[in-house]
């Protein structure tokens, strides 16, 4: 669901990473306020949550790598994560980890444009966050209890899978939106544009549900435990070094949705900021230059490099609060 600089025009694209940034910076304020003790909130980061969070922001990016076919069609679909990290950390911190994963991807690989960094952060980030999460809390409720698919207690199993599902069509909605008014799709075609991004998104949904859920269970059974942190740090060197090669070839979900509109997609390529963000991301994005295995592990490294410097600056401050009370 990676937009490009194509598809958004300057006139979408500015506004829509000006507004992020600012979610960014209210989700960075939300983790560091608030008292850091047994009874605080869980969105409230402490310094015990740094290598759990590092560890799952990195898994959530290995997963990204891998593309998995959808049968009966010439498609391919990944997992996004925002709600995987959300149920596990909380969407606050969440959000952040995807900013951090969205801003590695477009700088370093060149997966999504710069100039639609805003608009893929709006669209996979935070209305995953602060939209579907939501809803996944107010099915299970604030407390998340693992359950077996056919216990009794199938509400929070079935909540992810519903919260991950609504995620994606609505990511895939705003994907719709944002094309439009950026003149990439017309409107005489946006009806046929929302059906095939809203359907094929409609399944890899389901299966990023199912996959959401059986991890979140393996993980509340381990409490977040530092060997389940190290184990899943060391399974997405795995997904990015080895498993990511056998990922499937085929176009995602918006590259599939983009070649059935082929005809009536106007490419967004005109103009000197356009021009400015490609020759930014051209020099960027140097892992593109990189054979893949190299690329990813790098990229893996990258991104929890990213994370640590980021989360224990949030949980520096939050320290500090709770040492002058």
């Amino acid at each position: 669901m990676h937009l490009g600089n194509s598809i958004i025009c300057p006139v979408t694209g500015i506004p829509m990473i000006v507004v992020m940034g600012a979610a960014a910076i209210w989700a960075w304020g939300k983790c560091r306020r608030g008292k850091c003790d047994d009874n605080s909130s869980p969105d409230i980061f402490t310094k015990d949550k740094i290598l759990p969070t590092v560890m799952l922001t990195s898994l959530v990016f290995g997963l990204q790598m891998i593309n998995f076919s959808i049968p009966t069609t010439a498609s391919s679909g990944h997992i996004i994560g925002a709600i995987l990290l959300s149920a596990l950390l909380g969407p606050y911190v969440a959000f952040l980890s995807m900013c951090s994963i969205l801003l590695v991807q477009s700088l370093f690989f060149a997966d999504g444009g710069i100039l639609a960094l805003g608009c893929n952060i709006f669209n996979m980030g935070f209305l995953a966050c602060f939209v579907a999460y939501p809803l996944y809390k107010k099915i299970c409720g604030d407390r998340f209890q693992t359950t077996m698919v056919f216990s009794s207690k199938v509400r929070p199993f079935w909540g992810i899978i519903l919260s991950t599902v609504v995620a994606l069509q609505l990511g895939s909605i705003a994907v719709v939106v944002e094309s439009a008014m950026s003149g990439s799709i017309s409107i005489v075609n946006i009806d046929k544009f929302a059906e095939l991004i809203c359907s094929i998104h409609l399944i890899i949904g389901v299966v990023e549900g199912i996959v959401t859920a059986g991890i979140v269970t393996i993980a509340q059974k381990t409490n977040l435990s530092t060997m389940f942190s190290y184990v899943t740090g060391g399974f997405a060197l795995i997904l990015a070094g080895i498993i990511s090669n056998y990922a499937s070839t085929k176009p995602d979900g918006l590259e599939w949705s983009l070649l059935n509109m082929s005809d009536s997609f106007v490419a967004q390529t005109q103009g000197q900021i356009y021009a400015i963000s490609e020759a930014i991301q051209t020099k960027t994005a140097i892992l593109t230059s990189v054979p893949s295995i190299g690329a990813n592990i790098i990229g893996v490294g990258i991104i929890m490099l990213l994370t640590l410097c980021v989360f224990s600056l949030v949980s520096r401050k939050c320290l500090q609060t709770n040492s002058n009370q």
